[in-house]
């Protein structure tokens, strides 16, 4: 298989996952699954939330035999959203880091919230949360296009969730940068009064 092939192939492995970059298929995200699949690195069975019916159309665009999810990854549940106890919610912020989604709103030291329609369900919030806070809410199993919908819209948020923690590298040396240059100048600042001052005294 050529490389545009394989990359064509891995597109349409990720459009068919349900985009809830929860990493129960054994990868940092859906992307890099559809990927893993598309080289023969991975299996069509290892997306728990997409289920049998996700299997199955995996394996159909894939071109290999079907295989339903293998719990060895985790059990397909009801979706679900994560809701917190708010009287309870301390604003440790761990939540908000662990969200791929950027579905948890909130700022440290204060009381955080999940906007439930951009939540995937990805349960990643549970484990850091200290005071155990965070739970998972049943919601009812919406039509395909809507789970489509939805899809589409995780992905927008994971990728730009993404770019930007990217990108916060680079803030920082910028930031540093800045401070360095900073220094500079009050350096240089500092050199150009002393002289003025000794050139004072000498006209004294």
């Amino acid at each position: 298989m050529s490389d545009e092939a394989r990359a064509q192939l891995a597109a349409a492995l990720d459009d068919a996952l349900p985009q809830t970059q929860c990493r129960q298929c054994g990868y940092a995200a859906c992307r890099p699954y559809a990927e893993a699949i598309s080289r023969g690195e991975a299996r069509t069975n290892q997306c728990p939330p997409g289920g049998d019916e996700g299997a199955r159309r995996l394996a159909s665009i894939a071109g290999v035999a079907y295989e339903p999810v293998d719990e060895r990854f985790g059990i397909t549940k009801p979706p679900a959203v994560a809701v917190i106890d708010e009287a309870a919610c301390i604003g440790c912020t761990l939540c908000i880091v662990a969200c791929p989604v950027d579905a948890i709103v909130g700022a440290t030291k204060r009381m955080h919230t999940v906007i439930a329609a951009a939540c995937t369900g990805c349960e990643l919030c549970l484990p850091p949360c200290p005071v155990d806070c965070i739970s998972m809410i049943e919601t009812a199993a919406a039509p395909p296009e809507q789970r489509r919908a939805a899809a589409d819209l995780a992905r927008v948020r994971f990728n730009r969730r993404s770019a930007r923690l990217a990108r916060a590298p680079e803030r920082r040396r910028d930031r540093a940068a800045t401070a360095v240059r900073q220094v500079d100048r009050d350096v240089v600042q500092a050199a150009i009064t002393r002289a003025r001052e000794r050139l004072a005294r000498r006209g004294k």
